[in-house]
């Protein structure tokens, strides 16, 4: 081996656990061995649709734009804005989604129980109001469901957009089918199960969805002042204009009012935003050791 390749080896595992420590957490290693290797039955077989979009690096730009699509409901990002400390505490709020997700797609059926068990224990807790008076619960089935739609149809377009294999017809209706059992289980209320049903329900929730005071915030942080060092900075701009473009249009333009750096990521012409995006996708799976292979073939 050449002393170039070495230097290769070692930039890229060390890029890899930058990331993934990001991600994960510093128990990331330890869950992440415990998901693909325990064994026991699981919710998706290997081969599902979900574990192909979930364990894509095109998560990446399909988890930043859903953040941005949620924020647009004003009650759900009330609640948000209340009570996730996602400003304070912005890579803890990933570490727990990531796992959660990871946990639900590839772990154990009696892990995913106790995983969704312990979210629902946490929403059955969240009361409060919104600036207007407008009263909300966190395990209120309309705010559950549109979470679920919102992240469902950026995961989606992202991966199709920028997975390693994109789905077809019947694989992204299966993949909606996948998700809508985890949303089922968290108490959502009719999660689609296809692509008809998802854009029927984006539609249901379009007149109440708009930019805020706390939606603003949201985007300013996430678009103009991410909590990164320098050398992420530009790697960050490219996956913050993907998810930006991968918005539909109406949901671009409200997110455009958010900040400087959410109009700027709006005004990206299509092929350059794509251009990015595949970048950064293609440089997070290069940095990213596979997923551990459990001794035996797990049920």
């Amino acid at each position: 081996m050449t002393r170039g390749t070495k230097a290769v080896q070692r930039i890229r595992r060390q890029a890899g656990e930058a990331i993934f420590l990001r991600v994960a957490g510093p128990e990331g290693p330890r869950n992440r061995e415990r998901i693909h290797c325990a064994p026991g039955t699981r919710w998706f077989a290997p081969g599902a649709p979900v574990r192909q979009v979930h364990g894509d690096a095109s998560m990446f730009v399909g988890g930043l734009s859903a953040l941005l699509l949620q924020s647009l409901h004003p009650v759900a990002m009330a609640a948000v804005a209340a009570h996730s400390g996602y400003r304070g505490d912005p890579w803890g709020r990933l570490q727990r989604t990531s796992t959660f997700l990871a946990v639900t797609t590839f772990g154990t059926s009696s892990d995913a129980e106790r995983a969704v068990a312990r979210v629902r224990e946490v929403h059955a807790r969240v009361r409060g109001r919104t600036t207007e008076g407008v009263p909300y619960r966190a395990d209120d089935p309309e705010l559950l469901t549109w979470v679920h739609v919102a992240e469902a149809y950026c995961f989606l377009r992202a991966h199709q957009r920028y997975g390693r294999q994109p789905l077809d017809a019947a694989g992204r209706d299966a993949y909606l089918a996948d998700t809508a059992r985890v949303a089922r289980a968290l108490g959502a209320d009719r999660p689609p199960e296809n692509e008809h049903e998802l854009g029927l329900r984006i539609a249901e929730y379009r007149p109440s969805l708009r930019p805020t005071a706390a939606s603003r915030v949201t985007a300013r942080f996430l678009l103009s002042d991410p909590p990164l060092p320098g050398a992420a900075r530009l790697p960050y701009t490219l996956l913050a204009v993907a998810a930006v473009d991968l918005l539909p249009p109406w949901a671009r333009s409200a997110v455009a009012t958010g900040s400087a750096g959410a109009a700027a990521a709006a005004r990206i012409p299509p092929p350059v935003a794509h251009a990015g995006g595949h970048a950064v996708t293609r440089a997070i799976r290069w940095a990213l050791p596979p997923a551990p292979r459990p001794a035996q073939p797990v049920e």
